[in-house]
């Protein structure tokens, strides 16, 4: 049992300490129980995360798992860095699907997920999106711009962090964070169009925060 072992040493130690603890856990094979507020310490070095919040198990599943599929908004939020964006939107009735409307944007569900939000039309819901899939429309993407995955911003802040910069967007009442490519030509104030990967996205229920699909 390891109780949060590494949260008293600075943040290069922390690191290479991370490292030894992982080749030792791999060379003794002993099952251990690691205790940690950091999420980045979990994600690293867990082969299964228990996520919990107040003394509740809110979710068990492999570092992936919960990355990918989390089950309400709380874990959705603690795993990932910058953390997921939270944007209040409405679902509605398109022409060829269901759509979230956020009033500053409009963005199409994806196809495989129309069953899912059917008894959401016309409710408000929590749109959630990874600032590491939103992408400048500008730059070549692994991710095609067409009229269902796209959304203007005002760029606020631009922080530079070499290979990618993190973006503060504002999109009407919404604050959206972005780590977009360096290679970005966006300035501070001005306007940016984004494409958003809705194959990775998110829909959460507004009341209970639990995760719709």
């Amino acid at each position: 049992l390891m109780d949060e072992p590494l949260s008293n040493l600075d943040a290069k130690l922390r690191v290479q300490t991370r490292a030894e603890l992982i080749k030792l856990h791999r060379r003794l094979g002993i099952t251990t129980i690691y205790v940690t507020h950091d999420q980045v310490e979990a994600m690293t070095m867990g082969d299964r995360i228990v996520v919990m919040k107040d003394g509740v198990v809110q979710q068990v599943d492999a570092p992936l798992g919960l990355y990918n599929h989390p089950a309400n908004m709380f874990v959705a939020g603690f795993i990932g860095t910058p953390s997921m964006n939270f944007l209040e939107a409405k679902i509605v009735n398109g022409s060829d699907g269901y759509a979230i409307d956020g009033a500053c944007f409009k963005v199409k569900a994806p196809a495989d997920k129309a069953e899912l939000l059917k008894d959401y039309v016309g409710k408000d819901v929590i749109f959630g999106v990874r600032p590491e899939d939103v992408f400048d429309k500008n730059l070549a993407n692994i991710v095609e711009a067409t009229p269902d995955n796209q959304m203007k911003a005002k760029v606020d802040v631009i922080e530079p962090m070499g290979p990618n910069v993190t973006m503060y967007l504002s999109c009407g009442d919404h604050d959206i964070i972005a780590t977009i490519d360096a290679e970005t030509k966006a300035k501070e104030n001005t306007e940016i169009e984004l494409i958003v990967d809705m194959a990775k996205t998110h829909v959460f229920d507004k009341e209970t925060e639990n995760a719709i699909y």
